[in-house]
């Protein structure tokens, strides 16, 4: 055999060998596939919980002595209903070596995590349905019912876990977005829940999206620096493998008649509430992030899912206003897009409240184009151009002005004057507006409305349930690392322009700015229950009746009710109501325990010292003897729409009255009422928020403006995500934390 034909022989077998290995490196083959993790059997001390609600009972006492009349011995119990674990993709993701990643957090690690970090009541899971695989379902599910079996006692337990999954509904335009929604089971036993998560679509990348395609994969395992990092990404294309393997349902059978191991998917809220009530499992769905401008349309309103609903008050009892991604709370009159009277979408102008991103982007290329020196009208026409071509986008306006930094855009797009709020804000999907309309289509019946009870939770991607117990750890306790998904800085690095390009320009650089909304990422909230016991259906029957608030992450007390001294009742948070007099309310608030440094003795003796700090970072709730101040009581009042059209603006008074608090940490009693009410004969909606006294917050302050005399934003600090050397800033910035209350909805009827 010749040399010639050897090296022939040997190139064959080389590429053959390099084919071989490039098809079982990105299909996953030297890939491990994550397991549900370990979960420490070890129930809390019972002298702990115990010492709990005595504390609750005394500041109850406290409230009592001090004129307010005496509360129920329903206890307030502290949760999260929204949580994910490394089983979600962009959980997986942000893990990884290339974005300084800590690793797995499989569903176990949040089940310690909630018992001995954040010393929670009750908790649930909610990885994203659209990648779970069956083997992963079916772990999820093992891994509750091991975490309620370490729970001690079930008619006392220590913890209470919860099963769920997210329906994560992305759409384009406003017309076909609905936004997510977590789904939350009451029961866990096997032959109790459905068989499989309900999705919002079949593929994990519909349309060809995948971000991590063959090449993808290769650089991905090429560039790892050492044999571990390799592992991971090995894990990881093991991971996107399953996903990809995952076969669609039949549509249109019922759900009981499909195979187990099929992806069942639901596109709109409505085939999704359908098959939930098909599968008849008792169940609530909560929506989430509604007014989160990373992936809401600008134009995107409630309107459309009211009118789609056959009944919302069975459907979505709750809602979630605070989470780690802000606050979707307020209704403002502004809007990121307007649209003129020929129907056409228009950049709105500045106002003294707020700058359109549409707008900013114009003044950055104008800012350019004069520096460059060209004319005036030059560079007013390219800043015309400018904003038209933005508002073409739904989130990716950004790539079209090159070499835009976050510091250039300023405070664009941002609610000026909400507390925490989410980034872009779309004011149209706010708990406000929503609680304010109304749907009128169908004359022959009353008209629709949401009736929701109000919720906090965490929205957390590290398993990290119950995250903002302490303002500490910005990287671990928040999901700031997500802020690095965007594209590597070699493939958007581009030369500042004194002109705006399209999208057909950039190269296909489409998608949100994920780094300028890191800014936006705080430690979360929380769900707090008032209930008849620490039990699963305790809790679950505090969340069917809506007598729920939501906190800032503190853990503060709320009660608030309707007093009816006329017929001897009280009315709670949540409760709808008729009637024809003056309403009148009573509302208590004790502030949150100031923290101790580290973790408490029960947390120290169960969980091994490296699984204390991984998990951890060796700091857990540790309540110490002192509270927080209540500074103030703030009402809203709500008069949902009596006819279609009506302005929305109008009839959400925020706040409607402030109610100031005496300078004691022991809490806060008030009272009013609304002679209006009977006056103007028509139906209301109030909730209360109790305000502390200002303190550390991570992320407070958002994009951290410096401001001029008028107060608008002329420099900005971003909070960053992809910057080692700012890990260890925790942003913190004095805000208000706070607790939402469910509202009462008090119809007017004149027969009483």
């Amino acid at each position: 055999m010749t040399i010639r034909r050897i090296t022939f022989y040997a190139v064959i077998a080389l590429l053959v060998a390099s084919g071989v290995w490039i098809r079982l490196a990105t299909t996953g083959f030297w890939g491990q596939r994550q397991g549900s993790g370990q979960i420490t059997a070890v129930p809390r001390d019972g002298l702990v919980i115990s010492e709990k609600q005595r504390r609750q009972t005394d500041a109850k006492h406290g409230l009592s002595a001090k004129g307010s009349i005496e509360r129920s011995e329903k206890k307030i119990l502290f949760g999260d209903l929204h949580v994910h674990t490394t089983y979600s993709f962009d959980a997986y993701n942000t893990s990884l070596p290339m974005y300084q990643g800590e690793g797995s957090h499989p569903p176990g690690d949040a089940c310690d995590f909630a018992r001995y970090c954040s010393g929670l009541d009750f908790w649930s899971i909610n990885d994203h349905a659209e990648g779970l695989t069956q083997a992963q379902w079916s772990q999820t599910r093992e891994m509750v019912r091991q975490c309620n079996a370490a729970a001690g006692d079930p008619a006392n337990p220590d913890m209470v876990t919860f099963l769920g999954w997210e329906w994560t509904q992305i759409g384009d335009t406003p017309e076909d977005h609905y936004g997510h929604k977590n789904i939350v089971l009451r029961d866990t036993a096997e032959g109790d829940v459905p068989t499989r998560p309900i999705s919002s679509r079949e593929q994990l990348f519909p349309g060809g999206t995948d971000p991590y395609g063959l090449m993808m994969r290769l650089l991905l395992i090429a560039g790892a620096t050492d044999s571990d990092s390799r592992q991971r990404y090995f894990d990881f294309v093991r991971f996107l493998q399953d996903r990809d393997e995952l076969q669609p349902c039949e549509q249109g059978r019922p759900v009981r008649e499909l195979p187990d191991n099929c992806q069942e998917s639901a596109p709109t809220p409505t085939e999704l509430f359908a098959k939930l009530d098909d599968w008849a499992y008792p169940y609530l769905t909560i929506p989430h992030g509604n007014s989160w401008g990373f992936y809401t349309p600008p134009l995107s309103s409630w309107d459309k899912q009211l009118a789609a609903h056959t009944d919302p008050e069975k459907h979505e009892p709750l809602i979630e206003v605070f989470s780690g991604h802000g606050n979707i709370e307020a209704y403002r009159p502004w809007r990121a897009v307007d649209i003129d009277a020929a129907d056409n979408r228009v950049c709105p102008e500045p106002t003294a409240d707020f700058l359109p991103e549409c707008w900013r982007a114009g003044e950055i290329i104008r800012e350019r184009c004069i520096a460059a020196g060209e004319s005036e009208q030059e560079c007013e026409r390219r800043a015309v151009g400018t904003r038209a071509n933005f508002i073409l986008t739904k989130d990716s306006g950004h790539w079209t002005v090159p070499g835009s930094t976050v510091e250039d855009w300023l405070d664009a797009g941002q609610c000026r004057d909400c507390y925490m709020p989410a980034y872009n804000h779309r004011p149209t999907n706010s708990l406000q507006y929503g609680l304010a309309i109304r749907d009128f289509t169908d004359e022959t019946l009353p008209p629709k409305r949401f009736r929701w009870g109000i919720i906090g939770s965490s929205d957390v991607h590290t398993a990290r349930a119950g995250t903002g117990y302490k303002e500490v750890m910005r990287r671990k306790m928040t999901d700031s690392a997500l802020g690095m998904l965007g594209p590597p800085a070699f493939l958007v690095e581009r030369e500042p322009s004194p002109d705006f390009i399209t999208l057909e320009e950039t190269g296909g650089l489409y998608g949100p700015y994920f780094e300028r909304f890191s800014s936006f990422f705080g430690t979360g909230g929380l769900v707090a229950v008032h209930a008849q016991g620490r039990d699963r259906q305790a809790i679950w029957n505090a969340l069917e009746r809506k007598e729920v608030y939501a906190t800032s992450g503190d853990r503060i007390l709320l009660w608030f009710d309707l007093v009816d001294g006329q017929h001897d009742l009280r009315y709670p948070m949540g409760s709808s109501v008729s009637y024809e007099r003056t309403p009148e309310f009573e509302v208590s608030a004790v502030g949150a325990f100031e923290q101790k440094p580290g973790c408490p003795p029960d947390s120290l003796r169960a969980l091994a010292k490296d699984r204390l700090q991984r998990l951890c970072g060796g700091e857990c709730y540790h309540p110490g003897d002192r509270r927080k101040r209540i500074e103030r009581i703030e009402v809203v009042r709500i008069r949902p729409q009596i006819k279609a059209g009506e302005a929305v603006g109008s009839l959400i008074e925020d706040p409607w009255r402030v109610l100031t608090c005496p300078p004691d940490e022991e809490g806060c009693t008030v009272y009013f009422s609304d002679p209006e009410f009977a006056q103007s004969r028509r139906d209301a909606v109030y909730y209360v928020r109790a305000v502390e006294a200002a303190s550390p917050t991570v992320n407070g302050d958002n994009l951290r403006c410096e401001r001029d005399e008028s107060g608008q934003c002329i420099a900005v600090q971003p909070c960053r995500a992809n910057a080692p050397t700012e890990y260890s800033d925790d942003c913190l910035a004095d805000v208000e934390e706070r607790a939402w209350s469910s509202p009462i909805f008090v119809d007017y009827d004149a027969t009483q």
